[in-house]
């Protein structure tokens, strides 16, 4: 990997995606078509908005260094888009 890979690189980019949102009782819940493991719930549709973003940056996370550690062992070059 070089200076400026995947490790360590706070790079932003921006990338619309869908919310669902649903009124449960006194909840709201979100879900996000494109990224279908991620959830949001809250009290107010903020809430549940932010705790849905949450979810799909963590999921985000996650998988980049999944694919860190497996491109790593193939002695792959990595960038981020």
């Amino acid at each position: 990997m070089r200076d400026g890979g995947i490790a360590g690189h706070n790079s932003s980019m921006d990338v619309p995606l869908t919310a669902e949102i649903h009124r449960d009782g006194e909840w709201f819940v979100a879900f996000c078509p494109e990224v279908p493991e991620a959830n949001g719930q809250g009290h107010t549709q903020e809430e549940c908005m932010a705790s849905l973003r949450e979810a799909v940056l963590l999921l985000m996370e996650d998988r980049r260094e999944d694919a860190r550690k497996r491109l790593e062992k193939e002695n792959a070059l990595l960038e981020l888009v």
